[in-house]
């Protein structure tokens, strides 16, 4: 099972609030049959009308930290969210607030998905844009997301912290890895002999 203790890479800032996930990924792109190709298409009606916008631009390619407001991840449920997210390469979000059932598929998805104070978040935000290439590290064990010289504390619901430490969160994961376990169960129901 892989262990989520800390993510270190570049930040991309987006600190805006109530970013709900029909910004994150169109509907029209609901329809795919696997969520491979979804990173192409994140946030891309905001591309299409904000030149600029922080997903286009060439200092944050290769980002993986992706810094945001308040009530990220907003309206529809959509687990393509944070799956387009995660193929475009986030591996975390760092912002005030993230709506739950969002939050919930982030760490389904193994993405730690950590809160700041408001302003800590738009610190956070400045600092990545003036200086993209600088490191930008969440540390779930100690409760803190780095940037350059700075460091802010941070908080994530503890059973998800947890689960995301100790690599529990791949409940796909977990099932490979104790296949010896279910075959010995399954060899013991009556109704899995026709199937072995």
């Amino acid at each position: 099972m892989q262990t989520i203790e800390q993510v270190v890479g570049q930040g991309i800032p987006l600190v805006l609030d109530d970013i709900d996930t029909d910004r994150i990924i169109p509907a029209r792109y609901l329809r795919c049959v696997t969520f491979e190709g979804l990173g192409d298409h994140v946030f891309e009606d905001d591309r299409k009308q904000l030149a600029g916008h922080p997903f286009d631009n060439p200092a944050y390619r290769g980002a993986n930290v992706l810094v945001v407001g308040r009530n990220f991840g907003c309206g529809s449920s959509r687990e393509h969210a944070p799956q387009a997210l995660m193929r475009w390469g986030i591996k975390a979000i760092v912002g005030e607030s993230f709506a739950e059932i969002f939050f919930g598929n982030c760490v389904a998805n193994g993405i730690p998905t950590v809160c700041v104070a408001p302003a800590d978040a738009k610190a956070l935000g400045a600092a990545v844009t003036a200086n993209p290439a600088q490191p930008v590290t969440v540390d779930l064990l100690k409760r803190q997301v780095s940037c350059g010289a700075m460091t802010y504390p941070c908080s994530m619901q503890e059973g998800a912290r947890q689960s995301l430490v100790t690599g529990n969160w791949d409940f796909l994961g977990q099932l490979v890895e104790a296949e010896p376990q279910t075959r010995q169960v399954a060899d013991r129901l009556p109704y899995m002999k026709n199937f072995a």
